[in-house]
């Protein structure tokens, strides 16, 4: 069950149309819609269902910069959570659309790694740009399952003197 380049390009957009989804879903529906829709797609991609993922968000910090569980995934992209206060809710800020630069992968086998760029256009046009690491693995029926991502924002220089 090796893992094919074109397997990668269709978890990334799978991944990006997932964010999508729940941004509409939340407009649509409010934060239980979203949080039915953010659940059913943690189920379907990320690897959950095999033990821990080694998730590290954007934008978490402290003892929660760490999202292990489920739960932690889901207030992640809900936010809306009395477990983590400081969650905003990374997936219902209205995106619209996702792309994706490869930087590099590595596959070897039922394991890959991809490393680039996410860029996540919301609704007013404003974009978002992370650096990514996502790590999969391929499960006993042979679906590609997120088993770490790692996400931050680029780094920012300070500006040279003059």
């Amino acid at each position: 069950m090796n893992i094919t380049q074109d397997e990668i390009a269709q978890a990334l957009m799978t991944w990006g149309n997932g964010k999508i989804a729940i941004s509409k879903a939340f407009e649509e529906g409010g934060i239980d819609a979203a949080r039915a829709v953010a659940s059913a797609n943690i189920d379907a991609y990320y690897g959950y269902n095999l033990g821990p993922v080694l998730f590290k968000p954007t934008m978490a910090s402290g003892a929660q910069t760490f999202r292990p569980t489920k739960a932690g995934a889901l207030a992640y992209f809900c936010g809306h959570s009395e477990e983590y206060p400081l969650d905003n809710g990374f997936a219902i800020m209205g995106w619209r659309a996702c792309e994706n630069t490869t930087s590099a992968t590595f596959v070897q086998g039922d394991i890959a790694m991809w490393m680039g760029w996410i860029r996540l256009t919301n609704k007013d046009g404003s974009i978002t740009t992370v650096d990514k690491s996502f790590g999969y693995k391929k499960d006993a029926a042979g679906t590609l399952r997120i088993v770490l991502h790692h996400s931050s924002l680029p780094y920012q220089p300070p500006e040279a003197s003059a």
